[in-house]
């Protein structure tokens, strides 16, 4: 069966983790993603250097797109690029505002050749507004947006998610964004500009803080640590075990009782500290320190068997090292160890969107700096071999 989006071809000029994830989905939905790279490569491309382990996110992100070298500050360049977007279904790009404006390559000059394009971009902070030209990365937006604020515990400094969120949260509005202009452009026949920010993709995740904010008239809202960020929910939190830590969430009346008697203390349910969820939060410290008691004495793999039978919400801990090897991500697919050309072994993942009538589509690694570039010009825009010499593609 074809792919949702075999047919969609998408000239992509994204750098680091925000746009290529974006396209990387477009390119395992089934579009021809071409990702245009300056002669000596993207941003990450670059950053690897000669550390294996660096070049994961690259091969990560790039997989099943070709790779094609344009210089886009000579005529020759800009020329191509033009010539590619008037043939192309989607441009994406996440340079900073006006870079492409700047370079003759925004989105009025190639709509105005394609009428059908649609151009999107992402950026930190938006297109307009005053934090317009504030540069921009994930730290940075971690903490303009508050996230870092409301991160880590109430007596230490404020601590960065581990994750690059607010990079992979804006990525995936980013998808989703150039999907429903291409949805809009089926009724339409019109191509459309879309934009997507990463303050604005990170700001809906605060939810559980924002209700914190609100239930207390406005008042500052203190970092919870590994508690629910509105601390109306108890015991939610990681628990000490022999072994490292497990995350338990009990948050109603059943789940308490039921969570108590799986631990083997029944009695905790007589306990007027614990009587209710009201109590419950009011008594948080008390509260986490008995079933850390409970926990400390056991495996998180022991505590968490007996919970997860009962169906109380919890988890162990895990390192990188277990997830890597996780027996579900990779029998589902997720996950998969390939023999990567250039990078050698690694672990790298499928896409998270599933079309339950179709098997996932073929992986292909990602590929060498420009090694598409003389195909790619030549099949699309019917370049000769002269031209491409002279446009410096390598052979």
């Amino acid at each position: 069966m074809k792919q949702p989006m075999d047919g969609i071809t998408v000239v992509d000029l994204t750098q680091i983790f925000n746009g290529p994830y974006a396209t990387f989905l477009m390119a395992m939905s089934g579009a021809e993603v071409i990702k245009i790279e300056p002669p000596e490569g993207e941003h990450l491309r670059k950053r690897q250097g000669s550390a294996k382990g660096a070049a994961m996110p690259f091969a990560m992100l790039n997989a099943n797109k070709k790779s094609v070298t344009l210089d886009l500050k000579t005529a020759a360049g800009k020329q191509a690029l033009k010539d590619l977007a008037a043939r192309a279904d989607v441009v994406v790009e996440n340079f900073a505002p006006g870079v492409m404006d700047r370079l003759g390559l925004g989105a009025k000059v190639l709509q105005a050749l394609n009428p059908r394009l649609i151009y999107a971009a992402s950026t930190g902070y938006g297109g307009d507004g005053p934090y317009r030209d504030y540069p921009a990365m994930d730290l940075a937006v971690q903490a303009m947006s508050g996230l870092m604020e409301t991160t880590g515990y109430p007596e230490n400094p404020p601590v960065k998610a581990g994750a690059t969120v607010c990079d992979f949260a804006a990525g995936t509005h980013l998808f989703a964004a150039i999907s429903v202009a291409l949805f809009d452009r089926e009724r339409t026949g019109k191509g459309r500009v879309v934009e997507v920010a990463m303050l604005d993709s990170i700001f809906p995740t605060l939810a559980s803080s924002l209700g914190m904010f609100y239930g207390t008239g406005g008042a500052e809202v203190v970092r919870t640590g590994n508690r629910q960020s509105g601390l109306a929910v108890a015991p939610y939190n990681a628990y000490p075990t022999t072994d490292g830590y497990i995350v338990i969430i009990a948050g109603n009346e059943q789940r308490w009782r039921t969570l108590i008697t799986a631990l083997g203390h029944p009695e905790l349910a007589d306990d007027p500290r614990f009587a209710t969820v009201r109590d419950r939060c009011a008594n948080m410290d008390e509260l986490d320190r008995e079933i850390g008691n409970i926990t400390r004495s056991r495996t998180k793999e022991e505590i968490f068997q007996k919970l997860v039978k009962v169906r109380i919400p919890s988890a162990p801990v895990r390192s990188l090292q277990e997830v890597v090897n996780d027996p579900h991500l990779h029998q589902r697919g997720m996950l998969r160890w390939i023999d990567h050309p250039e990078y050698g072994r690694m672990v790298v993942p499928a896409t998270p969107i599933r079309f339950l009538d179709q098997a996932l589509p073929e992986y292909q690694p990602s590929v060498a700096l420009g090694s598409d570039t003389r195909s790619v010009l030549k099949d699309k825009l019917g370049m000769s071999d002269a031209e491409l010499d002279a446009l410096g593609a390598k052979p």
